[in-house]
C-alpha cells in the first residue's frame, strides 16, 4: 500500500511490531531499477514487512544539480515495488519531511569532505546523513538495505549509526550492472546512445585497475593510472578518480590495506558515479 503521511506508517509499523514482526527498509529516491529491486528482494528474504520509502531528496540537491529533471514514476514505481511483495510504500511530500521551521542537520566529520563531498559541497552528505536519521525515526526498521554503488553514502550512514547509537542494523548489496558493466542508476535514462556507449568506459576503467591489483601490483599511483588511461581512450575527463582507505576514505598510498577505487564523471549532461573495492587480500 502506498502511505503520504509519517503518522500513516508508525501506524502500521506499530500493528506489525505488535504482532512481532521483523521490519526490512529500503530508501530510495524512486525510478526503480534492478539495482533497486534486488535491495527489496534482499529485504524480502530476510523480513517479515518491506517498507520502501519514494522520496527524491531536495535539500541534497545543489542549486545548479538536476533535482528537477530527476527521474520520477511513482505509477510504474509502485507496481513495481508491489510485484517484489513490499508492504508499504512511503511516498511523502517535501512539507512532510521538512514541515516549516525545520532547522536540524546532520554533519558526519571525516568522510564527507571528500570524493562527492569535495565535488557537490558538504551540503550533500549533511541531507543525506539528515534524511536517513529521519526516516529510520519513522520506519523504526530492523535492518535498512543500501547499494554499493553509493559506497560513500554508506559509510556515512554507518558512522550515523554507530555515532547516534541508532537501532538498526545496515546491510550492503552488490552494485547490479548492465550486461555491458555499467553500474544501474536512475540517472542513464538520460543517456543518449552515444552517451551511453561511452559510459561503459567508467567500469572498464575499473577493471583495469582492479586487474593489476589482482595481479600483486600495490602502488596506488600505478594502479590508478592503469584506470586514467581506459578514460583518456574514451574522452571522459573524470570529476575524481580516486583511492582511499575503505573505512576511513583517508588517502592511500598503498593497496596492502582495502581500498576503494572511486570515480566520477559527466558523460554528455549526466553525472554518473562507480566505484571497486580492492581487498587487501586479493
Amino acid at each position: 500500500m502506498v502511505l503520504r503521511t509519517i503518522s500513516e506508517v508508525r501506524e502500521a509499523v506499530r500493528q506489525a511490531r505488535a504482532a512481532g514482526q521483523s521490519i526490512g527498509f529500503v530508501p530510495t529516491m524512486g525510478a526503480f531499477h534492478d539495482g533497486h529491486l534486488s535491495l527489496m528482494r534482499r529485504a524480502r528474504e530476510e523480513n517479515d514487512i518491506v517498507v520502501v520509502s519514494l522520496f527524491v531528496n531536495p535539500t541534497q540537491f545543489a542549486p545548479y544539480e538536476d533535482l528537477s529533471t530527476y527521474p520520477r514514476d511513482e505509477e510504474n514505481d509502485a507496481r513495481a515495488a508491489a510485484a517484489k511483495g513490499v508492504e508499504i510504500l512511503f511516498v511523502p511530500e517535501s512539507s512532510e519531511i521538512y514541515p516549516d521551521g525545520f532547522a536540524t542537520s546532520i554533519h558526519v566529520a571525516g568522510l564527507t569532505e571528500v570524493l562527492d563531498g569535495a565535488s557537490r559541497g558538504a551540503h550533500h552528505f549533511d541531507s543525506v546523513a539528515t534524511v536517513v536519521t529521519k526516516l529510520f525515526g519513522i520506519v523504526r526498521p530492523d535492518v535498512a538495505y543500501f547499494g554499493q554503488k553509493d559506497a560513500q553514502q554508506v559509510l556515512v550512514v554507518r558512522r550515523v549509526v554507530r555515532d547516534l547509537d541508532l537501532d538498526v542494523r545496515i546491510e550492503v548489496c552488490p552494485i547490479v550492472r548492465e550486461t555491458d558493466g555499467l553500474a544501474m542508476s536512475s540517472r542513464n535514462v538520460h543517456l543518449d546512445p552515444e552517451a551511453r556507449r561511452q559510459a561503459t568506459a567508467l567500469n572498464r576503467a575499473l577493471d583495469a585497475a582492479q586487474a593489476m591489483h589482482g595481479g600483486g601490483e600495490r602502488d596506488s599511483a600505478r594502479i590508478l593510472r592503469a584506470a586514467q588511461r581506459v578514460l583518456d581512450d574514451a574522452g571522459i575527463h573524470p570529476e575524481y578518480l580516486e583511492l582511499r582507505d575503505a573505512e576511513t576514505l583517508d588517502p592511500v598510498t598503498s593497496t596492502r590495506r582495502d581500498a576503494l577505487l572511486a570515480v566520477a564523471a559527466h558523460i554528455g549532461t549526466t553525472r554518473l558515479i562507480d566505484n571497486h573495492l580492492l581487498k587487501a587480500s586479493s
